[in-house]
């Protein structure tokens, strides 16, 4: 990449960055005021949500067309079928891996340092309204009742489900399959360019977004959850500077955690700002094309990635966890650790990369571990959500680029990097 270019781009991150800082000030001058029954009297930086909601609706409006188009493109276009399955089952394999680490760690932190130090004398009720059964649950992930239904990003998995069995239906089509190859790969590229423009408008949209975000949830954030949010927030940000060159270094070996770095600034920028992983899909394509991630790697992984790739999900289910068990005085032992990590691990795969993912998670461990308080545990999960969602998205979608390291390694053996940075010398 030319010095001028690389100049361009981190220029942009700053302005990116400044005006993520400018929001969170003018979000702390300007917070929402309340009265003594919670009503809004003054809505303050909110006001200005609308200016970042239109840069999100974009994207996603965005992110569904490129989805369908990559990862089906991925799939038509490959000339070996035997390589994509490969590619799926490591994927997969290294999801599961990374985010039983990240539990691990969170339970062994919550031992340490719990985040309720007495039970509460009081717990507000919400209702829980009507929530689906498991079965329905598992149905849903991955299935949608039409196909007008998967137009939406509220349907990722059952998209990412439907684009697979599109590109392996077009790969087998042979040559009466390859116009449909060539329109995938082409819309793919379109999309992309597509997104470059939508870019220009994101410094204006995260300004409103983190003024939002701190005139929202600001006080909250210095009281009763401050705690958990002080392990929590620095936890993620010692994970991407510790687990995430490891992961590089073992996927790629030597150059690989220089490189990682240089490009996992934008993706983790972008995450932080919109806190979605969905999102955040084109500006981690764009930087594995820029790393010399392979194309049928980068294009299943990180769309994958998005919804099932959460190690900063399985932080936070296993905080949710605690934190409801020691609010309602019940003991966090070392005998949970299995049971916990496993729901940690399930629930956050089936995940949509949608800020809050409809809660889900938040069913699951209501229904598994608090049964009998899921009115009084389910509030508590939904505002723990709420308060790590920045951060947790970080670590899961730009982690999504750093697993196709990994990834890559499996597929195209553990010197793919340094025959990358050889072309590129």
């Amino acid at each position: 990449m030319e010095k001028k270019s690389v100049f361009k781009n981190y220029l942009f991150l700053g302005i990116m960055l400044l005006s993520m800082i400018l929001g969170a000030v003018t979000g702390l001058i300007f917070p929402v005021v309340k009265d003594a029954a919670g009503e809004t009297i003054k809505d303050g930086a909110t006001a200005l949500k609308p200016l970042g909601t239109v840069f999100i609706n974009l994207m996603f409006c965005i992110v569904v067309p490129l989805v369908f188009a990559s990862i089906a493109g991925s799939v038509a276009g490959t000339q070996n079928r035997r390589r994509s399955g490969k590619i799926m089952g490591v994927t997969i394999a290294v999801f599961v891996i990374t985010g039983t680490i990240a539990a691990v760690i969170m339970f062994a932190l919550m031992k340490i340092f719990p985040p309720v130090l007495a039970p509460w004398a009081e717990i507000p009720k919400e209702s829980m309204g009507d929530y689906a059964s498991l079965s329905d649950m598992i149905v849903n992930f991955f299935t949608v009742p039409d196909f007008v239904s998967l137009l939406s990003r509220k349907a990722m998995l059952p998209l990412i489900v439907f684009s697979l069995l599109f590109g392996f239906g077009t790969n087998l089509a042979g040559e009466k399959g390859k116009p449909v190859a060539v329109f995938l790969e082409s819309l793919t590229q379109v999309m992309l360019k597509v997104v470059k423009l939508v870019t220009y408008y994101a410094p204006i949209a995260f300004f409103a977004i983190f003024a939002d975000l701190v005139a929202t949830y600001g006080p909250q954030i210095t009281e009763s959850y401050g705690r958990a949010m002080l392990v929590y927030y620095p936890l993620c940000f010692v994970y991407l500077i510790t687990a995430f060159p490891l992961f590089a270094w073992f996927g790629g070996g030597k150059g690989a955690v220089k490189t990682m770095f240089r490009h996992l600034i934008k993706p983790a920028v972008v995450s932080l700002g919109t806190c979605s992983s969905v999102a955040t899909i084109p500006t981690n394509l764009e930087e594995a094309e820029d790393t010399g991630i392979s194309k049928d790697v980068a294009d299943m992984v990180i769309p994958l990635g998005a919804t099932m790739h959460m190690d900063g999900s399985c932080f936070s289910c296993v905080l949710k966890i605690a934190f409801v068990m020691g609010a309602l005085g019940m003991e966090f032992s070392w005998s949970m650790l299995v049971p916990v990590i496993l729901v940690a691990v399930l629930s956050s795969v089936g995940m949509s990369g949608v800020p809050g993912g409809g809660y889900i998670g938040e069913y699951i461990i209501c229904s598994l571990f608090f049964p009998q308080h899921m009115e009084l545990a389910f509030p508590i999960l939904v505002a723990i959500g709420n308060l790590v969602d920045p951060p947790a998205t970080m670590i899961n979608a730009s982690g999504d680029y750093v697993v196709s390291y990994i990834v890559s390694r499996f597929v195209d053996g553990k010197d793919w990097l340094q025959k990358k940075l050889c072309k590129v010398g």
